[in-house]
């Protein structure tokens, strides 16, 4: 069963989506219920958007991999982001998946699917942890 990080403070909050961590497979999930606030001029789910569900994932995904309630920071080095299908209005979610990496750096790709199946993007992206006391 996943525990869900809600409404902490920043882009979560103002764009309302949920990361869910704790799942047995040890790979974290970010969902979004989408309406018009998080649509483009064209009525589909914005890409930047898009993209930082993917990120959200993929850092989550880095973050359990050294801390259960996947808490612990990650940055993103790099993502690079592949769109595939227009996101509609409804729930889309992203999980990401561990690839590869050492201490440093972590390798984490991820897929963003909408509630009926669709895969809508796909990342690629390079995670570092942040040590605790570099964090304001």
């Amino acid at each position: 069963m996943d525990s869900e990080i809600r409404n902490e403070p920043g882009t979560p909050r103002l764009l309302g989506y949920v990361i869910a961590v704790g799942h047995p497979d040890g790979r974290a999930r970010c969902w979004l219920d989408l309406d018009a606030r998080h649509l483009n001029r064209h009525g589909v789910l914005h890409g930047g958007i898009a993209s930082m569900l993917l990120d959200s994932a993929s850092g989550a995904t880095g973050s359990l991999s050294v801390d259960p309630t996947g808490r612990a920071p990650f940055l993103t080095v790099s993502l690079t982001t592949q769109f595939i299908a227009p996101g509609m209005p409804g729930r889309v979610t992203a999980v990401g998946q561990f690839t590869g990496g050492g201490r440093s750096l972590q390798y984490i790709s991820a897929e963003l699917h909408h509630a009926d199946g669709t895969l809508i993007a796909t990342s690629n992206g390079v995670f570092k942890r942040v040590p605790q006391e570099r964090l304001p």
